[in-house]
């Protein structure tokens, strides 16, 4: 069976099992699945697109909190346990958070468009201890724009998107891969000042208790009240 097929037989149910598993980290065509559910809405009336967009748009959020309580949760011990065997000591973790918490939002925001990113930018936020304050609304934000532009331009435009998604996708990866090797190139320059940065908005070992409700509050800098300051209250200059 194909996917047109699965979604003419099981409908809303196959398209939120797809997009929830793709978010949380699992390979599975989430966005086609929403194309072909547009389409078909499109097409015979069957499916209500109103329905297909709730639908998208709460599994893509309910998926990509799983996949960063994951990250939270097992991905970030894993990395602390083992992460000095690879080369990926406390001193990294601590910069991997720091730039979280500046650009986190920027990263789960539209890393709901680019496919790779679809997949793993909540499970790399909760790894990174992106604080969950940050990162549910970026999230929430970012799946229902997606499931909006989505589900709307799939079922105006039917058959020529369904054709044109894989070209789409292979456009998007080629501009998401491009921008992170930049990213990656212009953190390895910079990393010993980020590095400075990350300590100072994290002093101490990186397992304090965590701050406030929700999961990946990480700890900052402590105030004279006793509240813990957010990186870009540190006092460091930005380039």
């Amino acid at each position: 069976m194909n996917i047109s097929h699965l979604i003419e037989t099981y409908g809303y149910w196959l398209l939120f099992v797809l997009v929830a598993a793709e978010s949380l980290g699992v390979p599975l065509p989430g966005e086609t699945a929403l194309i072909i559910a547009g389409t078909y809405a499109g097409h015979t009336h069957k499916l209500s697109p109103w329905a297909i967009f709730a639908v998208a748009a709460a599994a893509a959020i309910i998926g990509d909190n799983i996949g960063y309580w994951i990250g939270d949760q097992g991905g970030y011990r894993l990395a602390r346990r083992y992460g000095p065997k690879v080369h990926l000591d406390e001193r990294k973790l601590k910069t991997a958070r720091y730039l979280f918490d500046r650009h986190g939002v920027l990263v789960v925001f539209f890393g709901r468009f680019v496919s790779v990113l679809r997949a793993y930018a909540a499970f790399l936020a909760g790894v990174g201890k992106m604080r969950w304050r940050l990162f549910l609304p970026a999230n929430a934000a970012g799946g229902l724009v997606w499931a909006g532009v989505y589900t709307l331009a799939s079922y105006l435009a039917g058959d020529a998107l369904q054709h044109m998604s894989a070209t789409i996708n292979w456009i998007l990866g080629g501009v998401a891969v491009i921008a992170i090797v930049a990213v990656l190139l212009l953190v390895r320059r910079r990393f010993d000042r980020l590095a400075d940065r990350a300590e100072a908005a994290y002093p101490g070992p990186l397992d304090q208790p965590a701050q406030e409700g929700g999961p990946g509050n990480g700890p900052g800098v402590p105030t004279a009240s006793g509240r813990r300051r957010d990186p870009d209250e540190t006092g460091l200059a930005a380039e």
